[in-house]
């Protein structure tokens, strides 16, 4: 059954849409989708989606770091490298030297467990912090040179960054810029799906057993098929789509849906990350 969200033009100026779903998994053997619903959109759904992301508002990276209770330093750090995550592999892969020793926090979690307490070989400080104001040079001297020690140290052993996290968690603010950019993201999700289904809506239907759909009494012109945020599924392989299809008055455009012009995988993950 075809649902029609418009009011029908007259039937001579009209035109249809018969398509057929088709999913070929990796078994090679191509199934046809079945009760999956279909809307037939004016405006394409990657669209929409733009739509949406441009009418809710955007984040601040800048001003969720401002308000942070960390050094200036470390600040400056995610401004520079755009992340708020100060654990895990991927940040302390790309942790140089020179940011762990001038970054307060870093240079904190680093030496807590890593220092002379811990057992190691770890440089020990030679300069005395009296020195600090009775003699500027000599204690610049010896800290330049506690540092050059804490560099080769830290080239001959890039395991000891490892540790840095148990220090680092309870002040690591990348999960709480990750709930709201998650939450940024449903919100975008939600306004897109609304804006669909009701601005840009043209029809609605489902497949039947054998995978086909029809859209009737549709004015001429250009529109998508597509499924949504719903995907289908056949063996191992998941599908949607936003397939443009062009109608013509009197006549019926035939089109087959597969997996040659659903949405490209690579298309859905970049969205995913991107929300």
């Amino acid at each position: 059954m075809c649902i029609l969200f418009a009011s029908l033009p007259a039937a001579a100026q009209s035109g249809s849409i018969a398509f057929a779903v088709r999913i070929t998994p990796s078994t090679g053997v191509a199934e046809p989708v079945r009760g999956l619903p279909f809307y037939l959109l004016s405006k394409s759904f990657a669209d929409i989606q733009r739509e949406a992301d441009a009418s809710v508002p955007k984040l601040d990276f800048n001003r969720f770091v401002d308000s942070l209770t960390v050094s200036k330093e470390l600040k400056t750090w995610m401004k520079k490298n755009h992340t708020a995550t100060i654990t895990g592999d991927d940040f302390r892969k790309k942790l140089t030297a020179d940011e762990i020793i001038n970054i307060p926090e870093f240079w904190k979690a680093y030496f807590d467990e890593n220092g002379p307490g811990a057992g190691s070989d770890f440089p020990a400080r030679k300069y005395k912090e009296s020195d600090r104001t009775k003699n500027p040079e000599k204690y610049q001297r010896g800290v330049d040179e506690y540092h050059a020690k804490i560099r080769k140290f830290l080239a001959a052993n890039p395991d000891s960054k490892e540790v840095m996290d148990a220090d680092l968690e309870s002040i690591n603010p990348g999960p709480r810029w990750a709930d709201m950019e998650a939450a940024r993201a449903r919100s975008v999700n939600t306004m897109a799906l609304d804006l669909a289904q009701s601005r840009y809506a043209v029809g609605q239907t489902q497949t039947d057993v054998n995978g086909r759909g029809e859209f009737n009494s549709i004015a001429p012109g250009t529109y998508w098929i597509t499924s949504l945020k719903i995907e289908a599924e056949v063996g191992d392989t998941r599908e949607k789509w936003d397939a443009a299809v062009s109608v013509r008055a009197g006549a019926t455009t035939q089109m087959v849906l597969s997996n040659f012009n659903a949405v490209p995988v690579t298309s859905r993950l970049r969205k995913s990350s991107a929300n």
